[in-house]
């Protein structure tokens, strides 16, 4: 495969942008996106910035037509509260942010973050549309308040040429929690890319195709996104032709991708972990079919029955199906370390050169070493005795990746992630200890991801230091029971591979 690199235009660079027409250039979409005449958004277009639903509406319906290019850049957080419908030739409302009847546009979220709270992104009758950097969570079809169908994104009628690119897509359930799918595609959706993004705890990641009647949805690209904990639906896939490459799949209760009635997908160097029937057609005897090739599926289990057809324990192709476009392709044995540092937003639109390395798209990880104890370079107590850590135990608030217990095993090649850009590791003891310095120690190749943390005493809260990057961190002595280190804001996958903790000298 030809090796392909994208250009990043870093956000600062965008900033400096006077409000108006500008030239510069956005990156590529790799995949089915490229084709067709390729997805460029709002490239060229004036620059606009947006706080609020409303803002992204009046930006929208106040171009001089609706094709007119466009670039939003979206801060803060998107809600019901902040979000009206705004009346002229384009079709918003104020329950959803809906792409309708529209073309040419980029929504992107800046350096800050852009938080779609319980509202969804809709697009119908729609083209040359790129989503980029933007976290969407919660949206619901019942209950309150509902949005956009219960899909963070949603495709539907005559819908092409569509990027989805570094974004985080999440709810809190299943459908009987109010909730359906992250992406869905219908009527007529092609030439969509689904890159870097961070897809997690969900019933039902997304379709192709709604129905076994709806069967125009084809040419979708899906690679280097980080699915977790998802029931199904990694496509569920009726009709149309996907293409699935370099994507980690860690926590599928049920099944993953799942080609019916037809439908054809080339799934190549993925990772699938913790995994039920992670390819095959399900819930059907119409088949679908599937052409794979340097997959890995590690404690993997295959059940089958009377609807159920997975593709193993013996995986093998059932078709050969020819990509008419060219991609980096990584080992599948990095596949799991590159996803994990590039998907999702505010990673600096970080992506892989193909060849098992990160490329970064820009921005500065570095920053001052915090306050209320800082990281020792300031003076404070001479550490002195064994690492605590080494007999302490551990827990945390989630797991993307790696156990607590990795961050107290004195392996700088084992490391703990959490789940999302933030997150709880902590220290705990079976007796009090008496502690005046934590070392935080990233992981190789994520150094400089956190951006922003705390220590804090687990039983009073009291927040012992606070700083924006990591390393020595000197605290009064303290005695306690239970120390967390809390990452309050990331630039890229957050990786400890070692918490020490240490007394002081008298």
């Amino acid at each position: 495969m030809n090796n392909m690199k994208k250009k990043i235009i870093p956000h600062s660079v965008a900033c400096a942008l006077l409000l108006g027409a500008s030239n510069f250039a956005f990156a590529a979409p790799i995949g089915y996106a490229s084709l067709n005449g390729g997805t460029t958004g709002g490239e060229g277009g004036q620059v606009v910035y947006a706080s609020t639903g409303t803002e992204i509406n009046q930006a929208m319906c106040n171009r001089a037509a609706d094709d007119t290019p466009l670039i939003i850049y979206v801060s803060g957080v998107i809600n019901h509260a902040n979000t009206t419908k705004i009346s002229g030739s384009c079709d918003t409302t104020g329950e959803e942010i809906q792409f309708k009847r529209v073309s040419n546009i980029s929504l992107i979220g800046t350096d800050s973050g852009a938080l779609f709270d319980e509202i969804g992104i809709h697009l119908r009758e729609t083209s040359n549309i790129i989503i980029r950097n933007i976290h969407i969570r919660n949206v619901k079809k019942s209950g309150s308040p509902t949005s956009n169908g219960g899909d963070a994104i949603g495709m539907e009628t005559d819908v092409h040429n569509i990027w989805i690119d570094h974004n985080e897509l999440e709810a809190s359930g299943g459908e009987k929690d109010g909730y359906d799918s992250l992406i869905d595609m219908k009527a007529g959706t092609q030439y969509v890319t689904v890159s870097y993004n961070y897809i997690h705890h969900s019933g039902r990641g997304g379709l192709m195709g709604s129905s076994d009647s709806d069967t125009e949805n084809t040419f979708v690209t899906f690679h280097h996104n980080h699915y977790e904990d998802i029931d199904s639906r990694l496509p569920l896939l009726r009709h149309g032709t996907a293409h699935a490459f370099n994507n980690y799949y860690n926590g599928i209760s049920k099944s993953g991708m799942n080609p019916r009635i037809g439908g054809q997908i080339k799934a190549e160097n993925n990772h699938f972990e913790n995994a039920q029937n992670p390819i095959g057609t399900f819930y059907t005897d119409d088949m679908g079919f599937w052409d794979i090739s340097g997959n890995i599926f590690e404690n993997v289990t295959w059940i089958s029955n009377e609807s159920n057809h997975p593709a193993g324990p013996n995986p093998v192709s059932t078709t050969s199906i020819s990509i008419p476009y060219s991609y980096p392709l990584d080992n599948s044995e990095c596949v799991r370390g590159i996803v994990l540092e590039t998907a999702g937003p505010n990673t600096n639109f970080a992506i892989s050169d193909g060849n098992c390395s990160v490329e970064s798209g820009g921005g500065d990880n570095g920053g001052d070493n915090g306050s209320g104890g800082g990281d020792g370079s300031d003076g404070g107590s001479e550490v002195s005795g064994d690492n605590l850590a080494l007999i302490a135990g551990s827990d945390g608030s989630s797991k993307g990746y790696g156990s607590y217990g990795d961050v107290r095993d004195g392996d700088m090649s084992s490391y703990w992630s959490p789940s999302g850009s933030t997150g709880r590791i902590s220290l705990k003891w079976s007796e009090p200890q008496t502690i005046g310095m934590v070392v935080i120690k990233e992981a190789s190749g994520f150094e400089g991801n956190i951006t922003g943390w705390t220590v804090t005493d687990h039983e009073t809260g009291t927040v012992l230091a606070t700083g924006t990057s990591v390393g020595e961190i000197t605290i009064d002595p303290t005695t306690l029971s239970k120390v967390n280190f809390n990452i309050t804001s990331s630039s890229g996958t957050p990786a400890i591979a070692e918490f020490e903790s240490y007394a002081t000298s008298e």
